[in-house]
């Protein structure tokens, strides 16, 4: 899953892409790089953020989706966004699934929505808001509770008559309100996720690996992003999400190999 942020401040590429025809064609280059799914977010969830109005997004995404399918791009593309009315306009456009960091809690309407429409969506787990999340977040077991977060969403999901065991895939939020510690207990407790629900896995180029590298620059932890790929991928990881998508593709190819031989 190849990131692309529609937006002037994300943590790593905030701006480089804020036109539609610069998104766009950064879109047509991830898709020549070996993406499988292209996300696309008009509203940053870094640390720290404050959100975005629904309006701006759907001016700043709608756009984008447009060109790139005109451009040729057939892959998948998915709407990174916790509103509702942001996925249905992008889904109308030509989105086919949706992240939501939320978990389809933020708005009331997104699990409504999922049902209407039928798409596969990312439920990711977050403690507190972008805003507030990394203000001391605490656990008494993180890998036990985030477990039980992804079947209290996917109950509640298929009590709308969601297809969750068909639609759904799970996210434990690394760096969404965690230390250090528990985004790399999370990190070792893939295969127990997997074993439930197919997992996506977004480490690229993120606070905790500046963390272990001594690197403030998250343009400079590509390497720090490709170890902790790798290990997702021969975790069974079924997605990663990333910035470096031609590099990347290059390290989930060679696990593949590894696990076939």
């Amino acid at each position: 899953m190849g990131v692309l942020n529609v937006t002037t401040d994300s943590f790593s590429d905030g701006g480089r892409f804020a036109t539609p025809a610069a998104a766009a064609e950064r879109a047509v280059e991830m898709a020549g790089e070996g993406a499988d799914v292209i996300d696309v977010g008009g509203e940053s969830t870094r640390p720290g953020s404050r959100p975005v109005s629904e309006r701006e997004q759907i001016e700043r995404v709608v756009p984008v989706i447009r060109q790139a399918r005109q451009r040729g791009v057939g892959l998948p593309i998915s709407i990174d966004t916790r509103s509702a009315q942001v996925a249905g306009v992008a889904l109308d456009v030509g989105a086919d699934m949706v992240n939501d960091v939320s978990g389809a809690r933020d708005d009331p309407k997104m699990p409504q929505l999922l049902a209407d429409r039928g798409a596969v969506f990312v439920v990711m787990h977050m403690q507190g808001t972008p805003a507030t999340m990394q203000v001391a977040p605490h656990y008494e077991d993180e890998v036990g509770e985030v477990a039980a977060f992804f079947e209290e969403r996917a109950a509640a999901l298929a009590a709308v008559e969601i297809e969750v065991a068909a639609k759904m895939l799970v996210d434990p939020g690394i760096g969404f309100g965690k230390t250090l510690e528990h985004n790399l207990a999370l990190l070792g407790a893939v295969g127990r996720f997997g074993g439930r629900w197919p997992v996506v896995v977004g480490p690229s180029r993120k606070r905790f690996l500046g963390e272990i590298l001594g690197e403030t620059d998250p343009a400079k932890r590509v390497f720090g992003t490709a170890a902790t790929v790798a290990h997702a991928a021969l975790s069974g990881a079924a997605m990663v999400r990333v910035h470096d998508v031609r590099a990347m593709r290059q390290v989930v190819e060679v696990c593949d190999r590894l696990c076939d031989d």
